[in-house]
């Protein structure tokens, strides 16, 4: 035996105003619920706004005062050359020159410190080691604190990793989309590693 509750609502569902009920009252959440999203949308695209704007980015880079505060006699340094090595103090030496302990063997007559050698005035480099010996002149600091200043929200996911002047250094001389035009060519194909404010110089193609 069907529940007579059961036969009621079937009979209040056949009847076309309940429907029209039923579809109103859908139609007037899925309105409501619209708006609400696209109302959260605009208020956190605003917020963004306003803090791109208003808020620096904490960069946590940490500049050393010099090769002096180096502590540990071991070194970092930019591991991938076939030829050439630049250590965490500056120093650039041929692969044959690297000690075990990571550090350029300050000793050859070639190990050169905050070598810009391949270097144009623009900071935009040839090889890439010497581009991250130059960058970590002491001097260069100002420079690379006004481009974190100015870096776009694009790159503030790989420069926030950074924690110091070296970790920086290799991340900016490493080619990225600011050394290339149309996606697929260098804007200038000899001198692409850099350490400048700016992208290097758009060449004519």
């Amino acid at each position: 035996m069907v529940p007579c509750g059961a036969v009621l609502w079937r009979r209040l569902l056949r009847k076309r105003w309940v429907l029209g009920v039923v579809f109103g009252l859908s139609l007037v959440y899925f309105i409501t619920s619209t708006f609400k999203q696209e109302e959260r949308m605009v208020r956190d695209r605003t917020l963004l706004q306003v803090q791109e704007h208003e808020q620096p980015i904490m960069w946590k880079v940490k500049f050393s005062s010099g090769n002096s505060s180096q502590l540990s006699n071991q070194c970092r340094n930019s591991v991938q050359g076939k030829l050439l090595i630049t250590d965490e103090l500056g120093y650039i030496c041929e692969r044959k020159d690297l000690l075990v302990n990571g550090c350029c063997n300050v000793h050859v007559p070639s190990t050169k410190l905050y070598s810009c050698d391949s270097c144009l005035p623009n900071g935009c480099c040839s090889i890439y080691e010497f581009c991250v010996s130059c960058c970590l002149q002491p001097s260069k600091q100002h420079l690379l604190e006004r481009f974190l200043n100015r870096a776009a929200i694009a790159f503030q996911n790989l420069f926030m990793a950074v924690e110091d002047h070296f970790e920086l250094c290799l991340a900016k001389c490493r080619t990225s989309s600011q050394s290339v035009q149309h996606e697929n060519t260098y804007r200038d194909p000899i001198a692409k590693y850099c350490y400048g404010e700016y992208p290097p110089e758009l060449l004519p193609v």
